[in-house]
């Protein structure tokens, strides 16, 4: 299949809009057209190098489509459904599959094509990556079954999609990875999609104070609409101080969601005795934190979030429930609409903090 896609091919460099092929489904694959794919800030990483990728390689993560074909194995979709993606594909057998963490699959390359096989994406010969096993930024897309998940066809696809990434990331985050208790005090250090996602998943979770932090008055405005009870501007006061204060000792719960080491060490620092900071963001390999190890004596603990410890056959049909329900709001989440073309625009909103979310849209 004949189709454009954005092709990451150096660090630091615009995409380009290419002319690309697409595989044939194999025994256990899906061809889905794309008509959706939020704009995430992992890509924003992986076009800087602060996540590895492969060039030339087509980056996006957070898609939703139509199914165009199946191979002979699938039986979770059929053609014509419609469906979303997530980066956690999983294998089924190993040990973190089995212990009911398949967002932790240590055996990933059982979904992926083998290596004496045609690759999925090729362009005149060459193999073109689908970033993450994914590739969003295209006009289809060639996934394994266990990569999507069949959704009702009255759920729009713009705000499905966000289900994909930053809604299962953060929402995730806060039920799943922190576990946020009913009237428990949260911070947030971070309000762009994926903070505005940990937001709602405190408020779901029923946190009587849910603090937001950012840079940006707009964002830290629009942080309110989501759930935020109280906000914070740090260029202006020290957060941690100021977060102490405002809870009365510290927060049950903090999340870094930028991927700044120095934000983690604030969200450690702001916590009470016994709160748990939780890594969420996307910190580049190797960078390192530093903490004062004499607080752990008071029972803090940090964890790491990977993807909000997704069950994503499990979670997304529940999120789009509470999307049904108006309990999480993802048509707000969604600040604008842009062709693949705009791409480059969709990444220079992002980095001015202008939006929650720019979707692509391929029709």
């Amino acid at each position: 299949m004949h189709v454009k896609a954005a092709v990451h091919r150096e660090t630091n460099r615009p995409l380009t809009i290419e002319d690309v092929d697409v595989a044939d489904p194999g025994p256990e694959e899906v061809l889905v057209k794309t008509k959706a794919c939020g704009v995430c800030h992992s890509d924003l990483h992986a076009l800087h190098g602060a996540i590895p990728s492969q060039p030339p390689t087509i980056l996006g993560h957070e898609p939703a489509g139509e199914v165009l074909a199946v191979g002979d194995r699938v039986r979770n979709v059929a053609v014509g459904d419609h469906v979303i993606a997530c980066t956690s594909i999983f294998c089924g057998s190993c040990t973190q599959c089995i212990q009911g963490r398949p967002h932790l699959c240590i055996d990933r390359g059982a979904c992926q094509r083998d290596e004496g096989e045609a690759p999925r994406i090729t362009r005149a010969g060459e193999t073109i990556h689908p970033f993450v096993d994914l590739g969003g930024f295209a006009e289809a897309m060639l996934l394994h079954h266990r990569a999507v998940v069949k959704i009702d066809k009255d759920i729009p696809l713009d705000r499905a999609a966000l289900v994909g990434c930053a809604v299962t990331t953060g929402v995730g985050a806060a039920l799943n990875t922190a576990k946020v208790t009913p009237g428990s005090t949260v911070a947030v250090f971070g309000a762009g999609g994926v903070g505005i996602s940990v937001i709602q998943g405190a408020r779901i979770a029923g946190a009587r104070q849910i603090i937001a932090v950012d840079l940006l008055d707009d964002k830290l405005k629009n942080a309110q609409t989501f759930g935020a009870t109280d906000i914070i501007n740090s260029s202006d006061v020290d957060p941690v101080k100021t977060i102490r204060k405002m809870t009365g000792g510290g927060a049950d719960f903090a999340f870094e969601v930028v991927g700044l080491p120095q934000l983690l060490e604030q969200a450690f620092y702001c916590l009470a005795p016994h709160g748990t900071a939780v890594l969420v963001g996307a910190i580049p390999v190797g960078e390192k934190i530093s903490v004062n190890a004499g607080h752990f004596f008071l029972e803090k603990r940090i964890l790491g979030c990977m993807m909000g410890s997704n069950r994503f056959t499990i979670d997304a049909p529940h999120y789009l429930e509470l999307y049904r329900q108006g309990r999480l709001d993802l048509d707000a989440m969604v600040t604008r609409h842009e062709p693949l073309e705009r791409i480059g625009d969709a990444f220079s909103a992002m980095e001015a903090g202008e939006v929650t979310r720019t979707v692509l849209m391929f029709d």
